[in-house]
């Protein structure tokens, strides 16, 4: 049986975690969960250390402060790459994303490499967001997809499956982008190294519990990356 890890990063996200990881691991016996843990004040670790102690298929990595969305994933892909997984998975800790989508992406991977869970292939399907962040989102997209050209309608899409050679291509030291950003910088990556994309319609649920993380740093940085990759593509172009 193929391997699949599924990567979460959490930041006080005790009221949501022992609940989503056995959905998670319910849905597949080659599902793991690795759980990265910018040192929560509310105990998130503990609550997976417990967890740890009767499934050997939960995991834990504990960073000292709080390093972003980015570096979480970055830590993720390469604990998945060191440990043998065949696929990495992209997942949110507070339920905006259905455990039960997993295996609809997991089953894409049989004729493409990067599985999205998108809120934009089919229409609009987002529930409980206000029409301004709806907007922006929708917006963005349309930005990303209008100056990079990245045939994704849902580009800053945080619910991902990878196959390992699309990770495994990629130069995952450069990457520090965090947020919305770091979502177009891999979608671009892998366009860019000839792998193959898929765009997999979900219902993205406003998150059930727990904070929102998003902050206007996170729109300006990802404003700013799509005309990073675009001149980063431009100036490859004129060097081959």
């Amino acid at each position: 049986m193929k391997r699949s890890l599924i990567i979460i990063p959490t930041y006080n996200e005790a009221d949501n975690i022992p609940k989503i990881i056995p959905e998670i691991l319910a849905q597949n016996e080659g599902f793991h969960v690795l759980v990265v843990d910018d040192n929560s004040p509310d105990g998130t670790a503990n609550l997976v250390k417990e967890m740890q102690k009767n499934d050997s298929r939960v995991h834990l990595l504990e960073r000292p402060s709080k390093q972003g969305l980015g570096t979480a994933y970055v830590a993720g892909f390469k604990y998945a790459l060191s440990q043998g997984f065949d696929f990495a998975f992209e997942m949110d800790a507070d339920f905006s994303h259905d455990p039960k989508s997993l295996v609809k992406l997991l089953a894409k991977t049989d004729e493409y490499d990067l599985v999205i869970g998108s809120r934009y292939i089919c229409g609009v399907n987002v529930v409980n967001w206000p029409m301004s962040r709806l907007i922006l989102s929708y917006a963005a997209n349309m930005y990303t997809r209008f100056v990079t050209g990245l045939p994704v309608r849902d580009s800053t899409a945080g619910f991902k499956c990878y196959r390992r050679a699309v990770l495994e291509s990629m130069d995952l030291d450069s990457i520090k982008s965090n947020g919305y950003s770091f979502q177009i910088e891999t979608n671009f990556m892998a366009w860019k190294n000839g792998f193959r994309l898929c765009e997999v319609p979900i219902i993205f649920v406003d998150r059930r519990a727990g904070v929102s993380k998003m902050s206007k740093h996170i729109i300006f940085e990802a404003a700013w990356m799509v005309w990073k990759l675009k001149f980063k593509s431009l100036f490859a172009k004129k060097n081959r």
